[in-house]
């Protein structure tokens, strides 16, 4: 039996200004923006990724900016670097994990990240995701 991760729900502060940022900023694909109520939910997914973000008003009981650790990963890390940078996203240069902690510059298989924060300071990791 497979377990596939479909769905993860951040807490934002301004949905709309969430939005923008995911969809506009990041490119993530809009799956769905429904209003019910007291309940408003964004759905979101990155491109190729078969799990998709969300986030909205009466979906998470956590403090905006409270979400950490989450991942993305592509296979060009300089490519999705640059991407974030023309977008206005505000992120680490490209870094890997040597001897002494975190140094700037890829590393090899599985060692090159960039790190970024939507508008409210969740966090995000892109890892460098190897082709073969």
């Amino acid at each position: 039996m497979d377990w596939t991760l479909e769905v993860v729900v951040i807490p934002v502060s301004d949905v709309d200004r969430a939005k923008e940022f995911y969809v506009d900023r990041l490119g993530f694909a809009l799956d769905l923006d429904d209003t019910r109520a007291d309940l408003r939910v964004v759905q979101t997914t990155p491109p190729g990724s078969s799990c998709s973000v969300t986030f909205g008003r009466g979906l998470h009981p956590g403090e905006p900016g409270s979400a950490k650790g989450m991942q993305l990963c592509v296979s060009d890390i300089q490519a999705a670097r640059d991407h974030l940078v023309s977008h206005g996203v505000a992120c680490s240069p490209v870094r890997h994990m040597g001897d002494a902690g975190w140094e700037d510059g890829p590393g090899g298989r599985w060692n090159s990240f960039v790190f970024f924060d939507d508008p409210d300071g969740n966090s995000w990791a892109v890892q460098e995701k190897p082709t073969d």
